[in-house]
């Protein structure tokens, strides 16, 4: 309970640490932080184990340079404590939580050791320690650290230690989620803006702003969980929709509400019946299904789309294998690692298949934008439980087609809307406890970098950066947040319950969300985070309203074919039994690529609309033919000195109008100084970033300290050239320069 207090000496820095009380009392420092001297250490975090005279390498050239320090892990994380740090080289864009030599345990991805020289793969107990420990981080982080001139009893506690925390499977009670929750249970939701979705109200709401609210109703059949735990507490279902129809299939095979187009045409999303099923069962299932259609067959449900994407896109462990090769070209040890790839690049970047999958999921979301928009028909995706690649395609389509959701408090609802509460399994997806690699997928990671192509293809039309995305994704691995650390609804409201029970809490107890940014960046580094060439929406004319409201303004950018009027009536006719033999488990194949016309209407909706001028306001479609698709060189190249471009990048052109903006509102304050002898308080701060040009692409997340010798040749070919004997005795070899060096550029 609060009132114990669990001591613990820290030898390296004789402090005393609390555990389970609230460790901060001071207004200057940050309620999630305690200072330590020389670190910070979050509330309730405890020192497990610790091993001195340590050295970390920096091997940006292949060198053996680096500092030595104290390396530690806790409940939380490891770190390394440098000795020779100081506050001159301060980076400007800092997170308060997670210092830059901090891992997170749930951020540990891989860790090997060294061994004469030779990389093995640490797993399970030990017999014999490593002289080097490389610990691969899943934000693409490498840390090089040296054991040889360290205690034999400090490396043995301290590799096993690491080991053990960090991947070992462990209960859900025993991340650090609940050790910090616990240790301050005042904690407040900072939910800022963001709609939750965790009461009825909010649903209503965006019922009633996305005109949904005439066909569909929010239901509570689900409060206290009594339709199924897999469920939110609320949620949207058609109207005509019973609850008994609820109940009686514990919420399968009913057509859910993501979100309602302008025309009145909705995306739903569907989780199918078990596959393995014996005849009575699927009898009496294929009957509930026809009443459930019979119900909606009618005005103005009269055309529907069906999408099972289990069939129509990648499978979960295709997506998880292409990512696991996509992300091996980026965790380089050195820069030799780095060049001697660099000859092969675009090789090795195609064969991962990632940045197909990207390229198929985007045209995937146009298909049911097209649906629609154009066509004004709803669409139903099919999947298992729908909580995997249904989020990641309702929440694209949003973004495509709703301008709200391109703000920054808009994304963060969809966020909410479509994967928090939708039910998204966050837990295992991401493998925090590592107890089953065969759950664990990259989904919500393949949805950031889907929408990071739409970000840095249509600037203006987003509040947020590329460098919110980049965090937010960093933020998957940050077990403070309850927002990425639960597979459900149902599974936070009972751990929560738990946690106030055995931990015996005192007053209102709440996890932190994620959407509370001031958590993790003071507000210099959080202007990073909004979008400077943002094109605000303009608040309609007054006297214009009434006109406008009937033409929406998405519409300005479709083209003008007329979508060919379906001679059926009601919601399947000829399309009913194959959707139920879909949802009873067996796949007939791709419904909506089922048509003959459609792969033709989908190139004509595509080129018309790239044909006209864009509306940051409207339909946004991205392109994705061949090269338009890239690689999100901020989130995977950021650590790496040798893919920097020096006074380039985005982030250049960023920082001039940030110094524009500073000078401006400089200005202004100086105006409103002489007006009314007094400065504005409501000024928002901005960076400072005067000396821009000395600025790379990788800032902000790496200043430019060092540089890396960048080979003229190919480090192949530049290895052929230091031993001419060799040259001389091998065949001749056709090298193409020109492209190398195109790759390596």
């Amino acid at each position: 309970s609060p009132s114990r207090v669990i001591l613990i000496t820290w030898k390296a820095f004789n402090v005393r640490i609390p555990r389970a009380v609230s460790l901060c009392n001071s207004d200057e420092i940050s309620p999630h932080m305690r200072s330590c001297e020389e670190c910070f250490f979050c509330t309730g975090e405890l020192l497990l184990c610790e091993a001195s005279t340590v050295y970390k390498y920096i091997q940006e050239d292949g060198s053996n340079r680096g500092t030595y320090g104290k390396l530690v892990c806790t409940n939380f994380k490891i770190a390394f404590l440098d000795d020779s740090a100081s506050d001159d080289n301060e980076p400007q864009f800092k997170n308060k939580i997670v210092g830059e030599n901090d891992i997170t345990l749930q951020c540990v991805d891989q860790i090997y050791g060294v061994y004469d020289e030779k990389k093995k793969l640490l797993t399970g107990q030990l017999r014999k320690y490593p002289e080097k420990l490389i610990i691969y981080c899943k934000d693409l982080r490498v840390f090089n650290f040296c054991l040889r001139y360290t205690k034999e009893e400090e490396v043995k506690r301290i590799v096993s230690g690491i080991l053990h925390h960090s991947q070992t499977p462990k209960l859900l009670k025993r991340l650090f989620l609940f050790s910090y929750a616990s240790a301050a249970p005042n904690n407040t939701d900072g939910r800022n803006q963001t709609v939750m979705f965790d009461t009825l109200e909010d649903w209503r709401d965006e019922l009633e702003r996305t005109k949904g609210n005439v066909k569909y109703k929010a239901v509570t059949t689900n409060e206290g969980y009594k339709v199924s735990e897999k469920l939110p507490l609320y949620f949207v279902v058609p109207i005509c929709v019973s609850e008994e129809s609820i109940l009686k299939y514990e919420g399968r095979g009913i057509p859910i509400w993501c979100w309602s187009c302008h025309n009145g045409a909705a995306l739903l999303k569907m989780s199918a019946f078990p596959k393995e099923q014996d005849d009575i069962a699927s009898q009496t299932q294929k009957a509930f299904l026809d009443g459930i259609y019979k119900t909606i067959s009618k005005p103005p449900y009269e055309l529907l789309k069906m999408d099972d994407l289990s069939s129509s896109l990648p499978s979960l462990q295709d997506i998880q294998t292409a990512y696991t090769r996509f992300k091996q070209l980026f965790l380089i040890d050195n820069s030799t690692d780095f060049w001697a790839t660099d000859v092969k690049w675009f090789s090795l970047l195609e064969s991962t298949n990632w940045l197909e999958i990207i390229r198929r999921v985007l045209k995937k979301a146009i298909e049911v934008a097209e649906c629609l928009e154009r066509q004004q028909t709803n669409v139903l995706l099919i999947e298992e439980s729908a909580t995997d690649l249904c989020c990641v395609i309702s929440s694209l389509v949003q973004v495509m087609m709703d301008s709200y959701s391109r703000t920054k408090s808009g994304f963060q609802s969809l966020i909410q809307k479509e994967w928090v509460i939708g039910g998204h399994g966050f837990l295992d997806r991401c493998n925090h406890l590592h107890k089953s690699d065969k759950e664990e997928a990259p989904v919500f990671l393949l949805l950031l970098n889907c929408v990071w192509q739409l970000v840095q293809q249509y600037p203006p039309a987003f509040e947020f950066t590329e460098t919110y995305l980049t965090v937010l994704s960093d933020s998957l691995y940050v077990p403070i947040f309850s927002t990425f650390f639960f597979n459900s609804q149902h599974q936070k409201d009972a751990s929560m319950v738990r946690v106030c029970y055995f931990m015996d809490a005192v007053g209102p107890f709440r996890f932190l969300t994620v959407w509370d940014w001031s958590v993790q960046f003071d507000p210099k580094a959080q202007a990073f985070l909004n979008n400077p060439f943002y094109a605000e929406k303009p608040k309609p004319d007054k006297s214009q309203r009434k006109t406008a409201r009937f033409k929406h303004q998405r519409q300005l950018s479709l083209p003008l074919t007329q979508a060919k009027s379906s001679m059926k009536r009601g919601f399947f006719r000829e399309e009913t039994d194959h959707l139920i033999k879909n949802i009873l488990g067996k796949r007939i194949g791709k419904f909506i690529n089922s048509s003959d016309e459609l792969p033709n209407s989908f190139r004509e909706f595509y080129d018309s609309w790239h044909s006209k001028p864009v509306d940051y306001h409207g339909l946004l479609l991205p392109r994705i033919d061949g090269p338009e698709i890239k690689v999100w060189a901020q989130r995977y190249l950021r650590w790496i000195p040798e893919a920097q471009l020096h006074g380039g990048g985005t982030i250049a052109t960023a920082a001039k109008i940030l110094d524009l903006m500073e000078e401006v509102q400089s200005l202004q304050e100086k105006m409103d100084e002489e007006r009314s002898q007094a400065v504005s308080g409501d000024v928002h701060s901005v960076p400072m970033l005067r000396n821009s040009a000395r600025l790379s692409s990788l800032f902000p997340f790496a200043l430019l300290q060092r540089q890396s010798i960048k080979p003229a040749l190919p480090t192949s070919t530049w290895k052929d050239l230091e031993d001419e004997d060799d040259l001389v005795k091998r065949d001749d070899e056709f090298v193409d320069l020109s492209s190398d060096m195109s790759s390596s550029a």
